[in-house]
Formats: structure tokens, sequence, C-alpha cells
């Protein structure tokens, strides 16, 4: 049975608008289920531990999905997210693979987070996959490869696009854009139409845009680790 290690973020605050945000439902659900269902083994990590800020947006009645509707279902699920391991705790050898679910909170905590890189580091380092979906690929913004270049320097990347960012009205709130941070770093960064599925891979690194993206960079992930 292959081991996947999900990292949620910890952060709970929107910038300054005194608003709530965290990681959005969706793109936690939709991955977790599909890889699940296949048998494989997860646990779930945060930087504090505990129950995961989850983003009140992603609650709304629009942007519910067939896996968040199995999730608000899904008692034992819900405990088991309840008790993430803390960041600090979890070694990228037990594993054989990471994925970063995103949400806004991810470009606060996760982002910064040394626990994060070095892990993130660990896993490229050690030929295991490394993947995110929508703002979670800020967690690349100061990851490195061996060469001590940007991790997604010259490799294929996606994630939340300007426009989308500009769409939910948060332009101004985030810390950076996730578009321009994968190319100010390097990455060869693509996208499809706004909130549309689309996923991008680059040998171990696999990068999802939005939420209708999160399955898809499941099925890259599983197919990966084979």
């Amino acid at each position: 049975m292959k081991k996947i290690l999900f990292v949620l973020t910890s952060h709970d605050q929107l910038g300054d608008t005194g608003e709530k945000t965290g990681f959005w439902v969706e793109e936690f659900a939709a991955p977790y289920y599909f890889l699940k269902d296949k048998g494989m083994d997860i646990t779930l990590a945060s930087p504090k531990g505990g129950q995961p800020p989850i983003d009140p947006k992603s609650e709304s009645p629009d942007s519910q999905t067939p896996a968040t509707v199995r999730f608000y279902a899904d008692k034992e699920t819900q405990e088991v997210l309840a008790n993430t391991v803390k960041l600090s705790s979890v070694s990228a050898e037990d594993y054989d693979a990471v994925f970063f679910p995103g949400g806004h909170g991810p470009l606060w905590d996760l982002a910064e987070d040394k626990n994060s890189i070095a892990l993130i580091e660990d896993f490229y380092g050690s030929g295991k996959p490394v993947s995110a979906v929508c703002h979670a690929p800020a967690v690349f913004r100061h990851t490195k490869g061996a060469d001590g270049q940007p991790l997604v320097k010259g490799k294929k990347v996606t994630g939340f696009t300007n426009s989308e960012e500009e769409a939910v009205q948060l332009t101004d709130v985030v810390p950076f854009l996730v578009e321009d941070m994968l190319k100010q770093n390097g990455g060869q960064y693509s996208k499809g139409d706004d909130w549309a599925a689309y996923a991008v891979e680059d040998g171990l690194l696999i990068t999802g845009q939005n939420p209708a993206s999160s399955e898809k960079v499941a099925e890259l992930l599983l197919e990966q680790l084979g």
C-alpha cells in the first residue's frame, strides 16, 4: 500500500480583511477520496496539527461537488481531519508522495513554513512526486532544487491564475499572486480557461490550476505511483 502525505494549511485569516480563510473543501475531499478509494494510505498533516481551518466560502452551496457531499456525511474522515499531525513531526522517508490542497491559507503559512519547504525538497530530492492544486503551488515560493535554483525553474507548472484571483476580488488582499510567483521563479507557467480543470506534470512535479483541477492532479499522482 502506497503512503501519501496530505499537507493542509493552519492559517485562517484572510489578510487584514477580518474575514476567515483556510483550505478549500473540494481540493481536499476530491483527491482524498479518489486516492483512498484506490487503496492509498493517507496521513493528514498541518503546521499546527489538529483541525485545519476550512475556508467558509468553500462551504457555500455553489461550491459543492459529489466529493464534498460525501465528506459532510462522512464522520470518520471528519474525525481524521480534526486530528491532523504536526508538520514538524513528519518525515519524507515515511511516504511515497505528498499532496497540498489549496485555499488561500497556504499563501500565508505553508509558502513560508520551513518544515514544508524542507519536506518538499526532501520528497523531490528522493525521487518522490510532489503535487499541489490551486493556491497550494504557493508552497514552491522558496523551495530549491539540488542546484540551489528555485525548484520550479524550467519546469512546467500551473496554479491559480491572476484572472481567477481578480474574479474573487482578492488581488490586493493576498501576499502574492501564485501565477506571478511561479513565473518569477522561472517556472514554465501555463493555464487553461478560468475555473476549468487544468493540470500539468513535469517529472515529479504535478500542479493543478483551481478547485476543478483537484481530482485531475490526484489522477496524475496515482499514475506516477503506479
